[in-house]
């Protein structure tokens, strides 16, 4: 399987290889004066990586569900475990700059969807047809357990299918109307809030197509230069730490070494992103603060280039306690604690050192970004308000019950 960035091959796997496929870069990639690596976990070099380092990267670009992925295999006619068939038949717009055995293209190759009733159709038929697997032209797939789809905005607004091999620029994501009611509306209050104090956040709207809510994110792997859209590297946490999805949390099943906050922080340093620590620490406050029990490795990513790595902006927060049925444990422990509104000064200082930051510094930081976002809620409610999809009742909720817990840990840090 050839990998490509654009026209560029960036290597190949031989399956052949035994006992396992081996990735080689191409000797033009590794010329080329703008040539990124594949991975952290694969500098570039002229040397063979091994399946055992290249699979879990793999894996890590396909849909976690596991009826979604079984179902886009039985659309596709290939095997649900089979990472390289998959990725051949929807690898040219995934997650980062990669496309899988074929070109990608930076051009404009775009069905656009004609009406708000072909859409809303769309979205109904996602469950049954995850990321339109088996339509003409189309091949693109996004890691995660919910329901989204990668999309064009185009010029005047209206929202297309790109094909052949064309980026996408938005993420599409659908209401959940069962069981997290009001999950359009409550995230793009969260990374709105995040945006409004100072954090570098995804840009979101909302938009509605019949009866269905949907959440528009702005791609930050994306990039517009004059007509082409070009993609941009990145991988997520569990890609650079050589994890597979099922280690993304740090109490999962996985029997490996567990996921950690710290063993982000040393990855981000190890890997040349040493000055932006203290973003990535007020990424972890921030979804304390904001009740986002979902801030697992795969929600934090980086972002590669030539000139080395960095930190991509903040994505899928939601406030998670507006909701009876999801989990008040953190995905990352805190200082020892799972459960946010119990996390106290000792256990932010503990998690600040483990994490090679001074206490100090940190505890700073945390009650910044705690006044800060509850001096932004109403503001907040009403950007959300004055979106397309327009007001939900659910927001009132979410700016509730983040008042609460930034009330409750600003407390906490004065005892």
């Amino acid at each position: 399987m050839d990998i490509f960035f654009e026209k560029y091959l960036v290597g190949s796997l031989d399956t052949d290889a035994d006992p396992a496929p081996l990735f080689r870069y191409a000797p033009e990639w590794l010329a080329l004066p703008g040539a990124f690596p594949m991975s952290t976990t694969m500098p570039l070099s002229d040397s063979a990586f091994g399946w055992n380092i290249v699979a879990p990267w793999l894996v890590n670009l396909l849909p976690e569900d596991a009826d979604a992925l079984r179902m886009m295999a039985r659309i596709l006619d290939v095997q649900h475990t089979d990472v390289l068939a998959l990725l051949g038949r929807v690898g040219r717009d995934t997650s980062g700059a990669l496309s899988f055995s074929r070109r990608g293209t930076t051009g404009r190759s775009v069905v656009p969807i004609d009406s708000d009733a072909a859409l809303e159709k769309i979205l109904n038929d996602l469950p049954a047809k995850p990321f339109l697997a088996g339509d003409d032209g189309v091949s693109m797939s996004l890691a995660g357990v919910q329901s989204k789809l990668p999309v064009r905005l185009l010029e005047n607004g209206q929202i297309g299918i790109p094909v052949e091999g064309a980026p996408s620029s938005h993420i599409l994501k659908p209401d959940s109307p069962g069981r997290l009611w009001g999950s359009v509306h409550n995230e793009a209050f969260c990374l709105t809030l995040a945006r409004r104090v100072g954090l570098p956040a995804a840009r979101v709207t909302t938009g509605r197509a019949g009866a269905r809510a949907f959440l528009l994110v702005e791609r930050y792997d994306r990039l517009q230069q004059e007509e082409q859209l070009r993609r941009l590297h990145q991988e997520d946490f569990c890609q650079a730490l050589g994890l597979p999805p099922g280690a993304k949390y740090q109490h999962s099943q996985y029997r490996g070494q567990k996921a950690s906050f710290a063993r982000m922080m040393d990855r981000l340093r190890e890997v040349g992103g040493g000055v932006e620590v203290m973003q990535l620490w007020d990424m972890l406050v921030f979804n304390v603060l904001s009740c986002n029990t979902d801030a697992h490795l795969k929600n934090h990513s980086l972002i590669l280039s030539a000139d080395g790595v960095r930190l991509a902006p903040l994505y899928d927060v939601m406030c998670a306690s507006v909701w009876q049925n999801i989990t008040r444990n953190l995905a990352l422990d805190v200082g020892g604690k799972r459960v946010g509104e119990y996390i106290e000064a000792r256990h932010w200082a503990r998690e600040a050192e483990a994490c090679g930051l001074a206490p100090r510094r940190a505890l700073a930081r945390v009650e910044y970004l705690g006044q800060r976002m509850r001096e932004e809620l109403d503001a907040t409610a009403d950007d959300v308000a004055a979106m397309p999809a327009g007001p939900h009742a659910l927001v009132a909720q979410v700016s509730e019950a983040i008042d609460q817990r930034c009330r409750t840990i600003l407390n906490s840090l004065s005892k």
